[in-house]
């Protein structure tokens, strides 16, 4: 297999750190501001703002993941992987255009939150966001790792370090203005390398007659488009999964907070788009290695890009997937640092500690500080190797427990804050039991997790009908889909643990939040007043990102 050398190695690493860094100077130190440092004053415009939402989306897990579902699934693993993912940017719009409507000038979701329930649902919702954009920062720098530990002498652990550094350097000064701003080139290096690199390796492999000769890799579950395995354990969990990424993930709200409030539905089509027809040829790398038989090195389904591209790449090609993947993971990298920051100086420093009267110099220096903690617990827990793809799953199904409430909580003023907070812990506890079996699946234990899942099929789908057709849709086809599914789901879905837990997430904490809500006798609500409590922690505009 090919192999750069380690000069090479790391020329391409510094150059395009390097190059990112001296872009970034554009925006300089033209003025320390809170809110730009977060959203950049709510005014980036479509173009910047579509592909900053694709390219933040598009991370390792895009690659790695897609290509391992792929590998793992066959014909249908790929479409699973970049279809839901797409599906997911999709989600957000509709609850976003309400967020905004609310509270025009919030930073997070958390913030929201504060103002609708206090602090303990603030920091629940806070909490949940630092620990998904920790893991996600680890699984970027895992992505990291591997590649340079393929593709060069260098170590798993010197990648880690060279990628932690190199986002860390360029995002620290201006914070999400810098993720913004660099997005739109990585997003373009990206869909060139892609477009280029996969007839590449496709016809490499040998083309058209790939899935003649090939086919005989497949297992019967691999070759049918319709598997109902990879619908099982990747598409019906991912699906979930990503779900809750719209609502649970500091980055894609980051973003919705940022885009002007009239872009918000044209950016987030575009990005649903561009994010789909990408990641979906991506995954096709994965497929076009197992029909080819490739065995990933080690085992390790992470090392599969990159050995399939210093297998069948030419130099100059494998210098453009380099580059290509480097730019994927420091995009969400960076997004990652730029949300943990934005959490850590609104939800900590701005709510907690000064009470809605911070200094904005320190306010700034708050959010660097968090971003160089939290590239060093990144690094750390980069070492332990984990699968992108299972802690991928792993996280959504996690921010499950918090989808119902937190939406609930922005369209029903009966919602309290008892309802939000313990329909959460209750729905996380449940999770954890269900996904590590702390407790046999089976008998009435089995029946009891199995309708909660069939009331979470429901939710997610009577969620999304609500986004798009309103209430009484939702309300109608989520109800109509649970009564149906219930006919299959008993006695079935304790055989998918991954599944069971997520939609088990889903329906318990829909469940208990419904039940405290209705049985609540505080008086409804008064919206109005969310925006009033939002404070925005700096009156002083900067220059808009618009026109850039």
């Amino acid at each position: 297999m090919f192999q750069f050398s380690t000069t090479s190695a790391m020329i391409i690493l510094f150059a395009f750190y390097g190059l990112t860094f001296l872009l970034t100077l554009r925006i300089g130190r033209r003025q320390e501001n809170a809110d730009s440092y977060m959203v950049s004053s709510g005014s980036v415009g479509f173009s910047m703002s579509a592909a900053s939402m694709t390219a933040t989306w598009i991370w390792a897990a895009s690659f790695y993941a897609a290509a391992s579902s792929g590998y793992k699934y066959g014909l249908s693993g790929a479409i699973h992987y970049g279809l839901w993912g797409a599906l997911m940017i999709l989600f957000i719009y509709p609850f976003g255009r309400r967020f905004r409507k609310l509270a025009p000038d919030a930073h997070t979701l958390a913030e929201i939150m504060h103002a609708r329930h206090g602090s303990a649902s603030q920091l629940m919702l806070a909490g949940s966001n630092v620990v998904g954009s920790v893991i996600s920062l680890m699984v970027n720098f895992t992505a990291a790792g591997a590649l340079v530990d393929i593709l060069s002498p260098l170590s798993f652990v010197q990648g880690v370090l060279i990628a932690g550094v190199g986002v860390l350097s360029y995002t620290f000064w201006s914070g999400f203005r810098s993720s913004v701003f660099t997005d739109f080139g990585q997003l373009i290096a990206m869909v060139v390398a892609a477009v280029i690199i996969i007839p590449i390796i496709f016809f490499k492999l040998g083309g058209p007659e790939l899935f003649e000769v090939g086919m005989v890799n497949l297992t019967p579950e691999q070759a049918s488009f319709y598997s109902p395995t990879a619908i099982l354990e990747q598409g019906a969990p991912f699906f979930v999964a990503v779900l809750a990424y719209a609502i649970g993930n500091q980055t894609i709200a980051q973003r919705l907070f940022a885009v002007r409030e009239d872009l918000i539905k044209p950016s987030f089509i575009t990005a649903t788009i561009g994010y789909g027809s990408i990641v979906i040829g991506l995954g096709m790398l994965g497929l076009l290695a197992l029909l080819a038989g490739v065995e990933p090195i080690n085992g390790d389904l992470n090392n599969l890009i990159p050995q399939m591209a210093a297998t069948y790449l030419s130099p100059i090609m494998v210098v453009l997937l380099f580059v290509m993947i480097i730019g994927s993971l420091s995009s969400t990298a960076d997004s990652d640092l730029s949300a943990l920051s934005s959490i850590v100086m609104t939800d900590i420093y701005g709510k907690q500690i000064s009470k809605n009267k911070p200094n904005p110099t320190t306010m700034v220096w708050v959010g660097r500080m968090t971003m160089v903690t939290a590239t060093t617990l990144g690094v750390i827990f980069a070492s332990l190797k984990l699968d992108i793809l299972s802690m991928l799953i792993f996280v959504g199904a996690l921010w499950g427990a918090i989808v119902f409430p937190v939406i609930a909580s922005l369209y029903w003023s009966r919602v309290t804050n008892l309802a939000f907070t313990s329909s959460v812990i209750i729905a996380f506890l449940l999770f954890v039991v269900a996904r590590f079996e702390l407790l046999a699946m089976t008998g009435v234990v089995a029946v009891f997790f199995e309708i909660l899942a069939t009331i979470g099929a429901a939710v997610v789908i009577g969620l999304m009908s609500f986004g798009f057709f309103g209430r009484r849709a939702g309300l109608v086809i989520g109800a109509l889909f649970g009564i149906f599914l219930s006919f299959y789901s008993i006695g079935f879905l304790r055989d998918y643990i991954v599944l069971l837990a997520s939609l088990t997430a889903y329906g318990a904490s829909a469940f208990v939040c419904t039940l405290l809500t209705i049985t609540s006798k505080k008086p409804p609500f008064e919206f109005k007043t969310i925006d009033e409590r939002v404070v925005e922690f700096h009156a002083e505009q900067p220059q808009t990102m618009e026109n850039l």
